[in-house]
């Protein structure tokens, strides 16, 4: 079993290298050609993969096949032996990720002739352990899926049944909401992927444990598998719930889940709170002489926080590691303003504890001396070094050092820069000559998109779906680190908001997020795709080698533009 988090292929005879990530629940698979360019007969490459202690491969499987003899495109998804990827690195998504042991990937170039007919060239194969901790006992990482709106979820889900049979359709009905999906137990666990597993187990493991405490502050609160466990603890639970705005309305999710928890936990066990601005914080803490652990992250307790947005939560454990969060915990619940919070030592970094991972968080609101947004930016514009990935929800409201600081690290020729909003940034969708991009998701990428033979796909209702704050500077340097938390690299999370900050300055951590950042450009980048295609009465179908004079094989504008030479080079 590999301890590794990066391995390379090792086939001295094969034509191209390969070279794969372990990311959370799932792998990036990077590949190159070893010299110069590929034939004009190469047509991409099939991907087969082997599951721990099993006996054969698995082949990967494409929803874009070849144009056939008769003009028509085979709708099926077909294996990657027959409909091969036509791209340079592909992430995927094991069945399940959490099997003790290595994961063997193969990977074959698949080549063309004049017939149409196909041949495969020397393979490259390695292997890797996904294993569901990042850091066993210490730190893990995790991921919702955000797929309500991809032909995987209409396969398995929207086929069966609308999506208004799984999620209600506001938040403020999410306690009294019942899904009717005949599938609905499969399809919530499908789309709430590790995060949901990982916070819910967290509650669960707390709710057994008589001696655990419970600390939680919640910014949305009107999930009902998360507010239920909480009634279950009873007066170990003390929460901070957020009331700015909509959220102190009487009948709004929050305001619901208040009055539920002052009868389990008890009046005095239940506080609203909104600091300067909002109570953003989405923390869990569970303490006891045999679990001590600590949430944090983006994900929100909500219907959409779960299984529409795209979020992370990072799990810690240890004594030193919740030591900042009960601290935090407490210097909220006696610290109403920004000013007398933001003078406590929770505003200022503190180092989590972890052995051999160096990681620090500091929470909001800060006060002048103490306020961390411009350090970030400085990171950002004066340190990066190689690359910086970014997934940033409402990057597009906080003008100022953040968008100044991407903005100017993008013109810069020596650095590599991915990043995606939830909806369009002004001045920052831009994509240069020297690679850099900064692509922006639209902010509703609605149905009826799609052209044939793909399916219409749900929007999964109003509002963003890109909910995740982390940055990436230098995944692939001895000095990579991550951002992240509950908040949105602003000022108001800066000085107003109740948020958590994580530094994490370490290589594993980092790629685990630099391939979530690149999971999810190009899921949206498949969605445009699927709309130009419409727009242009186009179907979406695989290259055959060039047969015309003037025709360019599909691998061509990967070693002409300038963006996609530098994303193959970057990772493979």
């Amino acid at each position: 079993m590999s301890e590794k988090f990066i391995v390379p292929g090792k086939n001295a005879a094969a034509l191209f290298t390969l070279k794969i990530y372990r990311g959370e629940g799932m792998a990036l698979l990077a590949m190159n050609w070893k010299k110069g360019k590929p034939p004009v007969d190469f047509v991409g490459f099939a991907i087969e993969y082997m599951e721990p202690g099993g006996d054969r491969f698995f082949a990967l499987k494409n929803r874009v096949a070849f144009l056939g003899a008769d003009g028509k495109v085979n709708t099926k998804q077909l294996p990657t032996t027959l409909a091969p990827i036509q791209k340079f690195r592909w992430v995927h998504f094991p069945r399940n990720a959490e099997m003790l042991g290595d994961f063997t990937y193969k990977v074959t170039p698949v080549f063309m002739n004049g017939s149409d007919e196909l041949s495969y060239g020397e393979a490259q194969t390695a292997a890797l352990e996904l294993r569901r901790e990042t850091y066993p006992k210490k730190l893990n990482v995790t991921f919702t899926r955000g797929f309500v709106s991809s032909q995987a979820f209409v396969d398995r889900y929207e086929s069966v049944a609308p999506i208004s049979t799984l999620l209600p359709p506001e938040a403020d009905e999410g306690l009294t909401f019942v899904p009717t999906h005949p599938k609905t137990s499969e399809a919530v666990a499908w789309m709430g992927f590790e995060a949901r597993h990982a916070i819910l187990e967290a509650l669960d493991q707390a709710i057994v444990d008589s001696e655990a405490q419970v600390r939680v502050v919640a910014y949305d609160l009107s999930e009902p598998e998360i507010v239920t466990r909480l009634e279950k603890l009873g007066s170990r639970l003390k929460v901070i719930i957020d009331n700015d705005g909509a959220h102190g309305e009487p009948h709004s999710g929050e305001s619901q889940s208040e009055e539920r928890l002052k009868i389990s936990a008890g009046a005095g066990n239940v506080k609203r709170q909104h600091m300067g601005k909002l109570q953003h914080n989405k923390t869990i803490v569970v303490d006891s002489p045999k679990i001590k652990l600590a949430v944090c992250g983006s994900t929100n307790f909500t219907w959409r926080g779960f299984y529409v947005q795209a979020n992370n939560a990072v799990i810690l454990k240890g004594k030193n590691a919740i030591k900042p969060f009960l601290e935090a915990f407490n210097n909220y619940w006696n610290n109403d303003s920004p000013a007398s919070f933001g003078a406590t030592p929770s505003a200022q970094w503190t180092n989590l504890g972890l052995t051999g991972v160096d990681a620090k968080i500091s929470f909001s609101p800060h006060i002048p001396s103490n306020a961390l947004l411009q350090s970030v930016a400085n990171d950002i514009r004066d340190k990066t070094k190689s690359s910086l990935f970014y997934s940033l929800a409402f990057l597009y409201q906080t003008p100022g050092v953040m968008q100044d600081a991407i903005k100017h690290i993008s013109e810069n020729d020596a650095i590599f820069v991915y990043g995606i909003s939830d909806k369009k940034v002004g001045g920052l969708d831009l994509q240069k000559p020297n690679g850099n991009v900064s692509p922006v998701a639209p902010s509703a990428l609605t149905d009826k998109t799609t052209p044939e033979p793909f399916k219409s796909e749900p929007a999964g209702g109003s509002g963003n779906r890109m909910h995740h704050k982390f940055l990436v500077i230098d995944f692939n340097k001895p000095g990579a680190r991550v951002y992240l938390g509950s908040y949105n690299f602003s000022i108001p999370a800066d000085k107003d908001n109740g948020e958590n900050l994580l530094l994490i300055r370490d290589r594993r951590i980092a790629v685990s997020y630099a391939i979530e950042a690149l999971r999810i450009f190009d899921h949206y980048h498949f969605r445009l795709a699927q709309k130009e295609a419409k727009k242009a009465r186009k179907q979406l179908i695989l290259s055959k080698p060039p047969r015309k004079p003037g025709e360019l094989p599909w691998w061509d504008e990967y070693y002409s533009d300038p963006q996609k030479v530098r994303d193959r080079w970057l990772f493979a």
